[in-house]
């Protein structure tokens, strides 16, 4: 599994709808409306590296009303709930 994150700048008047747009494309698991420099985070989860050409670029960045994205390719994950399911196994 190949996890991305995407910051997105989009027309502020737009917001919403661009979130719920990029919410529904298939691969991406959350979207999030933050402060800062951008104006949503997009979690992206696919099989492979070729599948986020397909995700992002094809469909995230044509999504009406999206400025711009910048794409950073997450290496490993750290975080509790990795920590209880490699806990858990073998448990019920």
């Amino acid at each position: 599994m190949v996890t991305a994150i995407v910051l997105i700048k989009a027309e502020v008047q737009r917001i919403p709808e661009v979130a719920e747009a990029i919410a529904a494309i298939e691969g991406v698991s959350e979207v999030y409306s933050v402060t800062g420099g951008v104006d949503l985070i997009a979690m992206v989860r696919v099989r492979s590296h070729e599948d986020l050409a397909t995700v992002i670029p094809g469909r995230v960045n044509r999504v009406p009303g999206v400025l711009s994205s910048d794409t950073h390719i997450a290496f490993h994950t750290y975080s509790q709930h990795d920590l209880e399911a490699a806990f858990s196994l073998g448990m019920e």
